[in-house]
Order: structure tokens, then sequence, then C-alpha cells
């Protein structure tokens, strides 16, 4: 392959754009890789085509290595799908809903597990059919309500999707190793630095959920790993130890005091450590109740809850959301508490909560046995020495409440540390949910009908693109790895005559040897120009026939490192083929 710049479709932009926030989104822009179409929404120009078809090109051979066979399956898909499974309501507004023509409803495919349910139970029926992995490469669509940060966030993406069939749960367990497997040769081939976390299945559905998340300052998903042991999850996924309950014999009854003016738990907590009760308080003495309203996806009824959490965490919304997923979950408004009464705004306790029969679920961290400082239900006062399980008993626990560095691992080991990463990759056990809904069955050697237990696994291509240039850029620009390149050597000539003529024949030989070249032919364009171009487009290799042809030597550039070194003309060829075919 040989790309000349001079009609070249391509400009490089020498400022950010105006709403850039990543650097991903600034230098793919800047260095004419994609462009903005609408929100959300981008076009790829000639090379941010090439290195999106270089990652699909890395995907698609490890997983055909695990034996997947490629389809490709329609992005428009029939509402009667998506009822049957419940997604129609339970995607809510994320999912782009049209109509045709005739009034019949469709959907554009976010992902495809009804679809391919259904693919497999029209051409298979026998045991002797299985194991059978099936996978394409497709846009997918979701109706972001804030796209942002250039391709990570947006409204149309490009995703390989997945999908394993086995007759057995050890069969399911082989799929998921294999793809596992192939998702880490996938990452590492492509040089990134990633992590694999326990994650939560949510409008997947199913058990067993692994993400693999490019570690970035920048990436939105918040992972957590122990300083003691290879632990690591996504934050909804994180599992609270459980202290043990303690004896209720003993304990002091609980007492109702009056506490004006204390709107925070700061100020609660300064009253009762003020009041002389022989004690001292803090704010992990208090419960906080945070109210809620909760919809089932297609419902009109809200149904209204409590969460109970230690006062010195804050609910973490992305873990409650996930807790009660697929529900949509709002925080009360006034109107809500006008329409409760009993609720006491800023004073509710589990009392009246239960009393009047609304669900009431707590933090794993409040047990039998363990005694709180908590709203009375009225207003200025407040309860002390509420204990649970003798005073009142909740309706379950819930993972609400903020992980924090420094709690403990939830495998003993260790305590939690922070970092940021971005979604690159999703393995779930889907196990027989889709299955089941489609009666997807296959005859057994016994002749019975044995139900076929799945798996879905994507891995975000275009992601893919925007999370290589968050980890591998400089203040210049990109960086790519050699694999996901537009080109293996980006060959220069700096004059208007003769260094371009070099420049051109250079290129022809080592497209000759196998190498994938851009040359910048362009006349009339100044070294500056070029070079910062260079640096924009971050090809590996850099090949400048400048000044330095008079004395029968060119330049050589390694984008990664910035190293340079003059190497002679005449062997030029082979010097660079051997850098790229050796690499």
């Amino acid at each position: 392959m040989l790309l000349r710049m001079s009609n070249l479709f391509l400009r490089t932009l020498r400022e950010d754009p105006a709403d850039a926030e990543v650097p991903s989104h600034r230098l793919l822009v800047r260095g004419g890789f994609v462009r903005r179409a609408a929100p959300g929404v981008y076009s790829w120009l000639p090379l941010g085509k090439m290195v999106l078809d270089n990652i699909a090109a890395v995907v698609r051979d490890e997983m055909n290595r695990i034996g997947g066979q490629e389809v490709l399956l329609p992005a428009l898909l029939p509402r009667e799908y998506y009822d049957a499974s419940g997604r129609w309501t339970e995607y809510g507004d994320s999912l782009f809903r049209l109509v045709d023509r005739k009034g019949a409803d469709y959907a554009l495919g976010p992902t495809h597990e009804e679809l391919f349910t259904l693919l497999v139970k029209g051409e298979y029926s026998s045991y002797k059919d299985f194991p059978a992995i099936l996978y394409q490469v497709q846009e997918k669509f979701r109706d972001e309500a804030r796209p942002r940060a250039g391709v990570l966030r947006v409204r149309e993406f490009h995703m390989k999707d997945s999908y394993s069939f086995d007759i057995d749960d050890e069969g399911l367990q082989r799929s998921y190793d294999l793809h596992r497997g192939a998702y880490i040769r996938i990452f590492d081939r492509l040089g990134l630095k990633y992590v694999i976390v326990s994650a939560m299945s949510g409008a997947m559905g199913g058990s067993a959920s692994e993400e693999f998340l490019a570690e970035t300052p920048t990436g939105e998903d918040t992972f957590v790993r122990s300083t003691g042991s290879a632990y690591a999850a996504n934050v909804e996924a994180v599992r609270t130890p459980v202290p043990p309950a303690l004896p209720l014999d003993g304990l002091p009854a609980a007492q109702v005091h009056h506490t004006p003016d204390t709107p925070t738990i700061a100020t609660l907590v300064d009253h009762f450590n003020a009041a002389g009760l022989g004690r001292t308080f803090t704010a992990a003495d208090t419960l906080k109740n945070v109210l809620v309203k909760t919809r089932a996806p297609g419902e009109a009824e809200w149904e209204v809850m409590g969460i109970g959490v230690p006062g010195d965490r804050e609910v973490d919304f992305k873990r409650l959301e996930a807790a009660l997923a697929p529900n949509e979950v709002e925080l009360l408004d006034d109107a809500d508490f006008a329409a409760h009464p009993f609720l006491v705004k800023g004073y509710v306790g589990p009392g009246a909560l239960l009393q009047n029969k609304l669900r009431y679920l707590v933090d794993p961290r409040v047990v039998e046995g363990t005694r709180w400082v908590t709203g009375a239900d009225k207003a200025d006062h407040h309860v002390l020495d509420l204990v649970a399980g003798r005073d009142f008993t909740p309706d379950g626990t819930i993972e609400a409440a903020e992980v924090r560095e420094g709690d403990p691992s939830p495998d003993g080991e260790g305590t939690l540390y922070t970092a940021r990463g971005i979604e690159i990759g999703h393995i779930f056990q889907l196990g027989r949910k889709y299955a089941d809904v489609f009666g997807l069955d296959a005859l057994g050697p016994d002749g019975k009908p044995k139900r076929v237990t799945m798996g879905s696994y994507g891995v975000g291509v275009s992601r893919l693109v925007a999370a290589i240039v968050e980890q591998s850029h400089d203040d210049k620009g990109i960086v790519w790895p050699r694999e996901v390149a537009p080109a293996d050597v980006h060959v220069i000539g700096t004059g208007k005559g003769e260094q371009i003529e070099v420049a051109l024949r250079i290129a022809g030989e080592l497209e000759a040897r196998g190498l994938r070249v851009l040359v910048d032919d362009r006349k009339g364009v100044s070294p500056g120009v070029k070079f910062t171009d260079a640096e924009l487009l971050g090809i590996p290799t850099g090949l400048i026939v400048g000044k330095g042809l008079a004395q029968g030597v060119v330049e050589l550039r390694d984008r990664a490192s910035g190293e340079r070194s003059e190497i002679p003309l005449d062997s030029a060829v082979d010097h660079v083929a051997g850098i790229v075919q050796g690499a």
C-alpha cells in the first residue's frame, strides 16, 4: 500500500476542536482521522478508517483462532424480538426506535442476543451441532443522553459482538474461557495497558461477567484494585464485606432527642457530642436515609423506597442504579414528599418507612445489633440508639454506598484503591435467559430436548481507537502502535524537486518490499508544516529526505522514542524494511 499525501483526502488542524475534553478527541480530529457529523455521530476519514479496519482485523484474527465464524446480521430489528425478551422496555430511552410506513415498530440494534438466538434456533437442532461460536463486526446504536469525549461516548459505534452456544454449563465455561483468552491476546497485540475486573451484567442479563478496562485517568469507569491480591472490580460490582452480627443483650433503649439546627450530618454529630452523653459520636454512627422512587420498565407507577447508608458515606447513584436495574431510579422531589406527609424531609427514619409499608433497604454494614443515630420521623428530632434487629428490621440489603480508598477488599486480602479506565471489552455468561425466551433446544444423545446455554462477548472496535490514543500520545500528536497504524513508514520529501522525487522512489521500493507507506510528496508546503503533520499522524517510523541528500544521507525518526539518526541513502530501504519487518 502506498498513500501519497498530495492526493490523500486529509486536512490536519492547527487548533483543538472547541468541544474536545480528552486527548483522543482532540488528536483524532486534529489529525484528520474523524469528523463530527452530529452529537455523538462521527465520520471516519481515510486514515481513521484504516486504523479502524486494522483493529477489526486483529479482532477477527483472534476470533477465528478460537473457532468463531463471522456473520452479519441486520442493524434494523423488529420490535417483536425485543418485546419477547423484555428489552424493548428495559432499554428505556437509550434504544433508538422508529416506525416504518406501515406502522410497524423497529429498533436500531444496540446488541443482538435475540437475533443470534433465533438464527441458531432456525439452523441447529441436535447436540451434534454444538458448540458454536458466531460473531459479527457491525455498527451499533444507542441514544446516548450526553454524548461526549469524541468517539468514546457516542450514539453510533463499531463493535464486535460474539455469541457462544453450548449444550451444558461446562461447555459454556469453556467458551467463556476461550473468549477471555482471545481478548487478552487482542489487547496485548494492540499494545494496551488494561485490567480485567468483575462487573455487572445489567440489561444483558446472565451471571458471570467481566470487563476489560484500558487504564487511563480520562476513563469514565471507576474500578478498584486490592493492595493485597489480584482482586479488581468495577465499582458497581464491589460487594461490601458483611461484619458479624452483634448481641442485642444489654443495649440501651432507643431515645428520641430534640435536635434543632442540625441540617447536616456534621451538625448532628456536633449536637450529640455537645450533649454530654459520655461517648464520642462520628458520622459513621449515624444512619442516613435517602428517599428514592423506582419504576419497572414499561410501568406507569413509581414505588417509593428508602435507602439506609452509614452517615459517613454518600449514596453512589451509579451503584444504586446498577443494583436496581433495569428499573428507573430518581430522587424524591417536593411533590413526592407532599404526597407522603409521613415522610418528614431531613428527619426520615426506618419507622415511618416500615410502618407505611414502603420498601426499606440498607447497606450491608447495618447488621443486627448495630445501633444508630437516625431520623425520628418528626421535624427537629432524631432518635439515639436505634438498634437494627431490635427496633427495626429492614426489607433487605443493597449495594448503594460509595466505595472508598482504604475499604477492605471483598476477598479479605488488603484494602481497595481506585483507578479509572475505558471499557474496551465485556464478556458475559448469559446462561439460558434468551434460550428460554425463544425455546432454543437441541435433541440430546438420549433423544430428549435439552436447553442450550449461551455466552455474549463484546469488543468496542471504535472505542479501541480512542483508548489506544489515550494511552499512546504526546504533546505533539498520536503515537500509533505499529499493528494499528495506517502506515508502517512515513517518508517525507522536504524540498520542491529532487527530495520529493527521491522520497517517491524510496516509498515505491518500500511498498515493493511489502510495507505500508505514506509519502509526503506535497510541493509548496514548508518542512515545518510537514513535520508538524507527521507528529499529528503518528506513523511509527519516519524517513526524512531533506538537506542531507547532498551528502548521501537521510534522517530516520522513531515516533515513539523521538530518536533520530542519519543513515546512508543507498541502504535506507534495507534499513527501514529491517526495522518494520523485524518488529
